[in-house]
């Protein structure tokens, strides 16, 4: 609900939007702001915390070093909401990450233990020695409090540009406590961890809460692939009175279900997964009796080919088939609010055909770890441009339905 209405809404991921104003690129974001609010499109999750740097990471975080606040980007972060609220377009803040790209638990666990951070793309580290790592953050006070304190400062912040606390911000919809948080890295991980990381949803969730009444607070969690594929953990996060509402995640390509060099072979199934998935989700929402957001799903462009101009024929049949189930469940009655694609790229082009990001580059929705352009929407996708307009609109119609 927004101001005492119903609320449903067709969003995207621009993670980098405080990036971008941070680094001289304010022009580029109104542009940005400006396609999306012609789109149709109403919401947008974005990064609202970010720690250190280093290789296949980003290199200007909000906190470069530990209790170090970088005043730049938290600037960038009052701009873009600024910007925002003058295009009614409502953010989705995310206050870590479960991943690398960012900083997120690695660092603060790194910084607290004076260790380096298990990079898995440096060689001496696997994924598996990264995502224990990363699960054992919730059980760290000195990293959970170092946390905490980012938080605190950011939630109490007041907008420099537009003079409103960040608690009477009516661009932020949702703080939101990590990016994709998950208990571990396989279930003898999360089983283990489980305590702790509940515990920390809660009590980060309640210490937001007690700073500012006036906004929701959502986990990030992927549903119960981010959930070490437990039910029970999945359920549990998200039965805690001080989270909001529900939240999963979509990647079919990532959980091996779809090829893009082979999409006529693997897709069909791939989609019947997805769709299953879906009804899970939508179930367990019911059973919450929580609205419930999709707030990340995307699909690689044909073939693998990242350049603005290459076919986008099976991921748009990929977004009409997702557009479509979320419409259907949302015109139903049933729990789902809304959507964020992942990712928005608009007007910003990949620099060649390099795996990663580097210092300079364009952004364009992939985290810096990822090929540049894997799964990004640019301003010249018109095919996929008129399916998110499409669906944006009928998104936007229930809100008047459910209103009159």
């Amino acid at each position: 609900m927004l101001f005492g209405e119903p609320y449903y809404f067709l969003g995207t991921n621009v993670w980098f939007a405080a990036n971008l104003a941070a680094e001289g690129q304010r022009e580029r974001l109104k542009k940005e702001l400006d396609l999306l609010q012609e789109l149709g499109i109403t919401n947008l999750r974005i990064l609202g915390a970010s720690e250190g740097n280093g290789d296949y990471r980003i290199h200007k975080s909000f906190q470069p070093t530990l209790g170090e606040y970088d005043e730049e980007m938290m600037q960038g972060l009052d701009f873009a909401l600024a910007e925002m609220t003058k295009r009614d377009l409502k953010a989705v803040i995310y206050l870590n990450n479960y991943w690398i790209w960012s900083g997120g638990m690695a660092q603060y666990l790194a910084w607290t233990l004076n260790k380096p951070v298990p990079n898995p793309f440096l060689g001496e580290y696997g994924w598996d020695d990264f995502m224990r790592n990363s699960g054992t953050f919730y059980g760290n006070t000195e990293a959970v409090k170092a946390h905490w304190n980012y938080v605190e400062q950011l939630v109490k912040r007041v907008n420099t540009i537009t003079g409103i606390p960040y608690i009477e911000d009516p661009a932020i919809m949702s703080w939101q406590l990590s990016n994709e948080p998950r208990p571990g890295y396989n279930q003898e991980d999360g089983f283990a961890n489980k305590p702790s990381y509940l515990s920390w949803l809660d009590n980060t969730a309640r210490k937001i809460k007690s700073l500012d009444p006036n906004h929701l607070v959502s986990t990030g969690n992927e549903g119960t692939m981010g959930s070490v594929t437990d039910t029970d953990m999945y359920m549990d996060a998200h039965a805690l009175e001080s989270i909001d509402y529900a939240t999963f995640h979509l990647w079919i390509k990532n959980w091996g279900w779809y090829d893009a060099d082979k999409p006529a072979e693997t897709y069909p199934e791939a989609e019947q997964n997805a769709l299953a998935y879906f009804e899970e989700h939508f179930n367990y929402a019911t059973i919450l009796n929580k609205p419930l957001t999709l707030e990340e799903f995307g699909i690689p462009r044909d073939f693998y080919e990242n350049s603005p101009g290459t076919s986008t024929e099976w991921r748009d049949r990929y977004f009409k088939t997702i557009y479509g189930a979320l419409y259907e469940n949302a015109m139903n009655g049933g729990p789902l609010a809304g959507s964020n694609v992942w990712s928005w790229a608009g007007y910003g082009r990949p620099d060649g055909a390099e795996y990663k990001w580097d210092l300079g580059e364009d952004y364009v929705g992939d985290p810096p770890q990822e090929p540049q352009g894997l799964n990004s929407i640019f301003s010249s996708d018109s095919s996929t441009i008129r399916i998110l307009e499409e669906y944006s609109g009928k998104m936007k119609s229930l809100n008047l339905k459910r209103k009159g």
